[in-house]
Order: structure tokens, then sequence, then C-alpha cells
């Protein structure tokens, strides 16, 4: 499946990163590691793995990581999936299986059966809910987790949603962006484990009034 690459933004992961690449060694994907050009104890940590790709961000943010990185995949295929290690890499056959005629696969913690989370809390478990809601409501998505970024797509795909948005609004731009340009889609279940290590990049409070002004932004866009 080497017609696959996997992206994986890795923002401070000098401790989640090494064990997470072991772990995905024996696939066959190809992995890009983007990170920003100071965070030299990540690089350090990567200094004797082999048979990866690391790609320094031009610009600074999940979103910025995420951007960059699609537009220097060279396969058919990617897929972002995070440095801390709770994205499951096994689903990953059977996403790309059902991406064969569609944009794009998103996993989903929500998803039944077989979707959960060990790293949700109450509060992003809540903050999830609501905006997922809203984003079914106002743009008719049929999405069942609108923040969680573990999805496999069409290389071109991505791409022709000319993503703009360098911090976790990219979140909620991927989606509604799918949706404005007719883009076919699928959700799937998949279960998140605990990180292996660090801490949450997400700051629930301020993170969450982005999202919900990118969100408002889309829909006053789509009454014009």
């Amino acid at each position: 499946m080497s017609d696959l690459t996997l992206i994986i933004p890795a923002k401070k992961e000098a401790e989640s990163l090494p064990i997470f690449l072991k772990e995905i060694e024996r696939y066959e994907y190809k992995k890009l590691i983007v990170l920003q050009k100071e965070d030299l104890e990540t690089k350090k940590a990567l200094e004797n793995i082999k048979n990866i790709e690391i790609y320094e961000q031009k610009k600074n943010g999940y979103g910025s990581a995420l951007i960059e990185g699609i537009n220097s995949v060279k396969t058919d295929y990617c897929c972002i999936i995070n440095a801390d290690g709770s994205m499951d890499p096994k689903y990953l056959e059977d996403m790309k299986k059902k991406c064969l005629n569609l944009d794009f696969v998103f996993g989903s913690r929500y998803q039944k059966p077989g979707g959960g989370s060990e790293d949700d809390d109450l509060v992003t478990s809540i903050g999830n809910f609501i905006f997922t809601l809203i984003g079914n409501i106002l743009f008719n998505l049929k999405i069942t987790d609108i923040l969680y970024t573990f999805i496999l797509g069409k290389t071109s795909s991505f791409r022709n949603l000319n993503l703009d948005n360098f911090d976790f609004r990219i979140c909620v731009e991927i989606p509604i962006k799918a949706k404005f340009r007719k883009m076919n889609y699928i959700c799937t279940p998949s279960f998140e484990r605990e990180r292996i290590g660090g801490k949450k990049k997400v700051n629930a409070l301020k993170d969450g009034l982005l999202i919900l002004s990118e969100i408002v932004k889309y829909f006053l866009r789509l009454k014009k």
C-alpha cells in the first residue's frame, strides 16, 4: 500500500513519536513527519529512525502542519494521523479500502458500534457533540465526529479543498468544504487510544471559540 502517505503532525512529541513510529514500521506506508523548525527535541528523538521523511513547517500551527504536509505528499492517498499514538493504525487498511470510490473517510469516535475514546474528557466530548450537531443542522454534513482529524482521503481531493486555516479551525474546515464542493465521504468507527505521552495541544475554551467562529463564517457565506 505504498500509494498511501501518513501525514504525522508532531509538535513537541519527543516522548510519543519514536514509540508510535516503532508501532507502524511494519506498515508499507510512506511516513511524513511534519514539525516546527525550532522543535529540536523532537528532531533529536528521530535521529536513528529510518524510512521516514521529515518536513519542517514554514508556518506554525496545527492547520499549517496539515496543509503543508498535504501539499508535500507524492502518493495518490494520504491520511492524517497524530504523533501521540491516540489514533490506532489498525484502521488504516479498512479506511483505504472504503476510500476507493470516495473522496474521504472520516474516523469517528462516536460512530457505533466500535467507536470510543480513552483520551476524551467531559469538556471535549460535550464540545464535540455540540459542534457536530451544529454542523449537521446548518450544513447537513451527516458526520458523527466533526473535530476528529483521523481522515484518509485522495490527495487530490484534499488539495481541492484549498484549506487555509493555520490552527485547529481546520478540523471543521475540512468537512464543511467537502460538503460545499459536493465531495463524497463517509464516517467509520474508530476507537481513540490513550495518548502515549505529552499533553493535549487543544485549549478547550480558546480553540472552541475559534471553531465556533469558523462555523458561523461558513454559515453566513452559505446565506449570501
